[in-house]
């Protein structure tokens, strides 16, 4: 057997949440994937089993949404082969809700299980669920993440260290953690649901517009201002996004 890889920290420097679903039903998962782009998912589907497996071990994903009634292989072989490769985290839709195949899926390394009477805000919770377990075990192996740096804006994870040039930056944890967020997605648009679910991990009690108020203290202790930005900029109806000064 292969030895296993870890795939629940894809794309993490860029802060995009890859999803694959695996699903014959493409207009479920259109719609799914219609729900979830807003929120910052980028979401790819393919149709079969053996396309499945091969998309599933030759790419980088966050988590994998995986029917069991599949053609050319049915959704149990597709997971074995998965994780003969991989510890993506998978989560299992069908419309056969047995105890059975439940347990048969769990059993051969489903994260968790979901008949298709889903709702997407059940789907999107479980979705968050699996990736939040998957990301601690992932954490718990010690797991070195780079310095993010912004022009003359230093963040350092792992020292929980933040300056400006040489002046130390004196933030509260939840402003270290969407600074850090955000300057490692220099360039990208982080939405607020994003930012959320970056940070959800962490037990703070922050909430969609709650975001607004700490990237308000966040550029009070970075010099900024809002109208004319040099670090954080507001993306109209959309989110946040760290530039460069530089590039200004």
């Amino acid at each position: 057997m292969a030895m296993p890889t870890t795939n629940q920290s894809a794309d993490k420097a860029s802060g995009t949440i890859r999803l694959l679903i695996i699903d014959d039903d493409k207009k479920l998962a259109r719609l799914i994937g219609d729900y979830l782009t807003p929120l910052g998912y980028e979401v790819e589907a393919v149709h079969t089993g053996p396309e499945g497996v091969e998309k599933a071990t030759s790419a980088k994903w966050n988590a994998v949404l995986l029917d069991v009634m599949l053609p050319g292989m049915d959704g149990f072989e597709v997971l074995k082969r998965i994780r003969a490769k991989s510890t993506v985290p998978i989560l299992m839709l069908t419309a056969r809700g047995e105890e059975a195949d439940r347990i048969v899926g769990l059993e051969i390394g489903a994260d968790d299980y979901l008949p298709k009477t889903f709702s997407t805000r059940e789907l999107l919770a479980r979705i968050r669920a699996v990736m939040r377990r998957s990301q601690v075990t992932s954490e718990s192996h010690t797991e070195i993440e780079p310095e993010a740096v912004v022009g003359p804006l230093r963040v350092n994870p792992n020292s929980r260290h933040a300056a400006m040039g040489d002046q130390p930056l004196v933030l509260t944890p939840v402003e270290f953690d969407l600074l850090y967020c955000l300057a490692r997605a220099k360039g990208r648009v982080k939405t607020r649901e994003a930012l959320l679910d970056e940070i959800r991990d962490r037990n703070y009690e922050v909430f969609d517009r709650s975001i607004d108020v700490h990237i308000s203290a966040l550029r009070r202790k970075l010099g900024d201002d809002a109208k004319e930005p040099r670090y954080i900029r507001t993306v109209r109806a959309a989110g946040y996004m760290m530039m460069s000064p530089e590039e200004q």
